[in-house]
């Protein structure tokens, strides 16, 4: 970097070297020769004239060196505060790595009943196909895991049923792995597992009637939440409007979508007013542990609002204020 400054300024510095030697020139040829003798009367002004100009470009030069220190000084401070927020990245990165390291209990707790969903499909799948064996490898690969064992042991009894059980039996049992599906809300699951048991047994009546029952249970779906998006809106219940307003959106058509819109949008403004209601009380009080939750929660569920764009700006402030009381 000081190599860098230097040779900017010595770039400037020949210039003067030059335009001293060229006058120094000047003055020698008119003490020492008789150039100037010839034409006395000229001889003071061409001095003078010459005395000018080397004083103009010698301040010329000069504030153009300054202006290029001044430059070189800001660049550098702009390093330093760059170098600044990297460190505050790295930080930040460890702290997140660390809360990530914290919460793989907890994610693995959350993620558990959809996991036990994965692994009755997975069994249902190879008995629908009557691959018995392949079924049974995959219990006993469950079973390996003790918080797994009880779901190993309920698969067991169901591949058991099912290679024992007669046509009607196995539609039923396939019957009772969509209704699963359908009180899970897994639509598009229930779908493909219809169709797939539509072609395993096309002759049973039952099996097409699923088609049927699969839009009956979406309706049925859609309007317990329109009935609950209704309640919570009146209630003025954010957070659950909100929430409902997520599930609902898959089932709406864009008519339905489009009357729902300004509703909605009161909700958004509501919710975004109280976010930022509580980061103004958290900043306040110093709680930036709070803050800093709460500034992230705008900037991920409101990226387009002002609020979220004025956040974003100071994000980096807020991880060093939790760092520092963290320590």
């Amino acid at each position: 970097m000081d190599s860098g400054k230097d040779s900017q300024v010595w770039r400037y510095k020949w210039h003067i070297v030059v335009i001293v030697a060229a006058v120094a020139v000047v003055l020698l040829l008119a003490i020492f020769t008789d150039v100037f003798q010839k034409a006395e009367s000229v001889r003071q002004p061409v001095l003078l004239m010459g005395a000018l100009i080397f004083l103009g470009a010698l301040l010329a030069t000069l504030s153009r060196v300054s202006r290029i220190v001044d430059t070189l000084n800001e660049n550098s401070s702009r390093l330093e505060e760059a170098s600044k927020a990297l460190c505050h990245i790295r930080d930040g990165l460890m702290q997140i790595n660390h809360s990530t390291r914290i919460s793989e209990a907890a994610k693995a707790i959350a993620f558990r009943e959809e996991d036990r969903r994965s692994l009755r499909e997975a069994v249902f799948e190879r008995l629908k196909q009557k691959d018995f064996e392949g079924a049974y490898e995959i219990v006993d690969e469950i079973e390996n895991h003790s918080e797994y064992r009880l779901l190993a042991e309920q698969l067991r009894r169901q591949v058991d049923d099912y290679r024992n059980a007669t046509e009607d039996e196995r539609v039923d049992q396939g019957i009772a792995e969509v209704e699963r599906l359908f009180d899970a809300c897994q639509w598009v699951k229930a779908s493909l597992q219809i169709e797939s048991l539509i072609r395993t047994h096309p002759q049973s009546e039952k099996m097409k009637s699923l088609r049927l029952q699969l839009v009956e249970r979406k309706e049925e779906r859609k309007r317990i939440l329109l009935a609950a998006w209704d309640d919570a809106v009146t209630r003025q219940e954010t957070d659950r409007s909100l929430a409902i307003l997520r599930e609902l959106d898959m089932y709406l058509t864009p008519n339905e979508a489009l009357a729902l819109q300004e509703a909605a949008k009161d909700v958004f403004r509501t919710k975004l007013h109280n976010l930022g209601v509580q980061f103004a009380m958290a900043v306040s009080d110093k709680q930036w542990s709070s803050a800093l939750d709460i500034g992230q929660q705008i900037m991920r569920d409101f990226p387009n609002s002002r609020m979220c764009g004025e956040i974003r700006e100071k994000i980096h402030v807020l991880r060093q204020n939790v760092q520092m009381q963290n320590n």
